[in-house]
């Protein structure tokens, strides 16, 4: 029996490591596919179109036009006839009922009933127009609501874009830092090599691997960094935050680039800001009008109909209730108003010329705007160029020195700065074509033409 149990025993524990193995293989394949879900390859085009579908702001610009709607109905609702109908009773009770005219009495009952039904309709004929400014204004707010919120899609898409293109930067300087570091662990290994057989001294190999050391802290750098945005990006887009977003390499697209003056042009005739103090220019003349409307006459037209009772019974008989009707027009003028109206009339015609004042200064910083975002996206240009020039002048030092290093002519310092000088212009250019991408976004901007 002893020999049976133990046997068993050890068949059992023989079992327990290959369970552990199969149970971790299990546990990792479901911790990878958590993770691979989690990483998300993400177009700008479609983070443009996830931001603006989330976007809270853009939910409450909507909200906002449609109260502007809503008050532009409530102006034309007011041009409509107005109609009431009331149904009252009253009871009187007379404790003193009689009254003594000399050798006149007369003799009141003791109580008495009444009912009084009314039912009118009245309509405004003129009123100088005040009800169609009234319109004319409120319209006018509804389409200056609805520049705010195109206003405000073209500042989310350009924050999406601007959030973009820096988790871009950072991520293509992570993949030179670590290529960078793959070529700086060759470049250990082979002066190790070269220690070792008495080629190199100790200080050139401690020379690398203080130059890997300064690579792994800028990696740690942009880790943080990375980690930052992507979780901004993540709140923006209305991503879950755990979301590891991933962009691939943008292309630098040939972009025909007009001139100053086409960028100018193009944002007069867009911009919103331009085009809402056009919008506010014809609310202030508008204002004017309706001010100068409450010094004229109105005329109404009304309809009515009574129902008067004087018996106990609510309901009608012959002989007990009248039924006069009623149709007649009112001719009113508040001719105070010619006085009172002067210095509300001159208010309105202040804020007039402040509007057609303020339209001019944003005008001038519209031109300046464009003029900064034209100008340096022809420098970010001009950089990528630049560096596009130094990468091959640093590949070329670096091929040349790696070459005069394994012949034991150049010292393992020359060639980590030769790495060093490699790896810089390398960041620089991803940096740069990043810089050119976000550049021309920005010009786009201040043109009004972003998602256009």
């Amino acid at each position: 029996m002893n020999i049976q149990l133990n046997t068993s025993h050890k068949l059992h524990l023989c079992k327990l490591p290959v369970l552990a193995v199969a149970l971790s293989i299990l546990l990792m394949s479901l911790v990878s596919k958590k993770a691979s879900a989690q990483d998300k390859p993400l177009t700008i085009s479609e983070a443009i179109q996830l931001g603006l579908n989330n976007s809270k702001v853009l939910k409450l610009s909507q909200s906002r036009i449609d109260e502007a709607v809503s008050q532009y109905n409530q102006a034309k609702d007011k041009a409509l006839p107005t109609g009431s109908v009331s149904f009252a009773y009253n009871r009187a009770e007379i404790p003193y009922n009689t009254l003594n005219f000399g050798s006149s009495t007369i003799g009141l009952p003791k109580n008495a009933n009444a009912y009084l039904g009314i039912a009118s309709l009245n309509e405004t004929i003129f009123a100088g127009g005040r009800y169609k400014y009234a319109q004319e204004s409120t319209q006018l707010l509804t389409s200056i609501s609805r520049l705010d919120a195109e206003k405000d899609k073209d500042q989310i898409t350009y924050e999406i874009i601007s959030a973009y293109y820096n988790l871009y930067k950072v991520l293509q300087s992570q993949k030179v830092v670590n290529q960078n570091l793959e070529t700086i662990d060759a470049q250990i290994h082979q002066s190790q090599r070269f220690f070792d057989q008495g080629l190199v001294t100790k200080n050139d190999v401690l020379r690398f691997q203080l130059q890997r050391s300064n690579v792994e802290l800028t990696g740690i750098d942009l880790e943080s960094n990375r980690k930052i945005i992507n979780y901004n990006l993540n709140i923006l887009l209305g991503l879950p935050e755990s979301t590891r977003l991933t962009i691939a390499e943008i292309p630098m697209a040939k972009r025909s680039i007009g001139t100053l003056a086409d960028y100018i042009d193009t944002a007069i005739t867009n911009r919103h800001e331009l085009k809402q103090l056009e919008l506010r220019n014809k609310y202030a003349e508008t204002n004017i009008k309706t001010i100068n409307a409450n010094t004229t006459p109105t005329l109404a037209a009304s309809a009515g109909a009574y129902y008067i009772d004087a018996s106990g019974n609510p309901l009608p008989r012959s002989g007990n209730f009248i039924t006069p009707v009623t149709i007649g027009l009112t001719a009113a003028w508040n001719f105070g108003a010619l006085w009172t109206n002067k210095n509300k009339l001159a208010e309105a015609r202040i804020q007039r010329d402040e509007v057609s004042i303020n339209k001019g200064i944003t005008l001038d910083n519209v031109k300046n705007e464009v003029n900064q975002n034209y100008q340096n996206y022809m420098v970010a240009l001009d950089k990528i160029k630049l560096l596009q020039t130094s990468i091959e002048q640093a590949g070329e030092n670096n091929n040349i020195l790696a070459s005069k290093y394994k012949s034991n002519i150049a010292s393992a310092t020359d060639k980590a700065d030769a790495e060093t000088l490699l790896y810089q212009a390398e960041i620089n250019l991803e940096l740069a074509k990043a810089d050119a991408g976000l550049a021309y976004y920005t010009l786009l901007k201040s043109t009004g033409k972003l998602n256009k």
